[in-house]
């Protein structure tokens, strides 16, 4: 048994240092002094001020942290509604139809999302004169691929849910959409926040929908990267890197400490509850 476990957790260890040594290599070498990829020469913060006269970096980061805002939002909404018609609605015409296009995205080549968005904006283009490929077609394309893993985070937490409360409140004179609001809601609360961290965090990153679906001036902040990166890595792709990093872990520690408190607090509330 205890071979097992450190068989376990060797297994483990080597399964994290494989994803979280690159992200380590990549903050070390972002305070490098020297230009040359992976030869350390030094000690030295300059790359970060150098970052902020970078127009390109920057108004790649603020497009994507604009888009990925949108997205998120727009995702866990859509998300959430595609969720309670699939968890609550057991049957209605075209459901197995509608479970299959929401669950699509999930398993198909961001490749022919991209490509297929692509040719359905261009051709209703040429139709209506919009939309122009720029901010509006990525936003599209981030929401549609956000939405199905946000509909999946929160069904679950919908089939976790007890009924019962919602049939006390129905009970108690609440129509439908008061038990949505004051009872359905809250209690899925927490998979909305993990669903909008995880589909904010997709948009942040996203290369292939953007390559498809971005236009002139309007060039994310991946795209910005992986264009340098043709030319060798430069150090202050490392400082924007880094400091994407760690706005990142900062969002999520942030948000788990948020959720834990909201948790801890919901289960106060009905242990009174179930005592008085």
């Amino acid at each position: 048994m205890t071979l097992a476990r450190w068989f376990g957790r060797g297994w483990l260890s080597l399964g994290y240092l494989f994803l979280y040594l690159p992200l380590v290599v990549l903050v070390v070498f972002s305070f490098n002094s020297s230009r040359q990829d992976m030869v350390w020469s030094g000690f030295s913060t300059q790359w970060y001020p150098e970052l902020f006269n970078d127009a390109e970096l920057v108004s790649g980061f603020v497009l994507s942290l604009k888009i990925a805002l949108m997205s998120a939002t727009s995702a866990v909404v859509l998300g959430t509604f595609a969720a309670f018609a699939l968890n609550r609605y057991k049957r209605f015409p075209g459901r197995l139809l509608f479970s299959g296009m929401v669950s699509a995205p999930l398993v198909m080549p961001e490749v022919i999302i991209g490509l297929s968005l692509l040719l359905m904006l261009v051709s209703v283009q040429k139709m209506f004169g919009f939309p122009e490929r720029g901010a509006f077609t990525i936003w599209i394309g981030h929401t549609l691929l956000g939405m199905a893993y946000a509909a999946v985070v929160v069904q679950s937490r919908l089939r976790e849910m007890n009924r019962s409360l919602e049939e006390a409140a129905m009970d108690l004179g609440c129509r439908p959409h008061q038990v949505f609001f004051l009872v359905t809601l809250p209690n899925i609360t927490q998979s909305l926040a993990s669903a909008w961290l995880l589909t904010f965090t997709l948009s942040l990153d996203d290369v292939v929908l953007s390559n498809f679906l971005s236009g002139p001036g309007a060039t994310t902040m991946p795209l910005v990267i992986m264009s340098r990166a043709r030319l060798g890595l430069d150090p202050r792709v490392n400082a924007v890197a880094a400091l994407t990093i760690l706005v990142v872990s900062t969002g999520v520690i942030v948000a788990a400490i948020m959720m834990a408190r909201a948790e801890r607090q919901r289960q106060k509330q009905v242990a009174a509850a179930v005592k008085s």
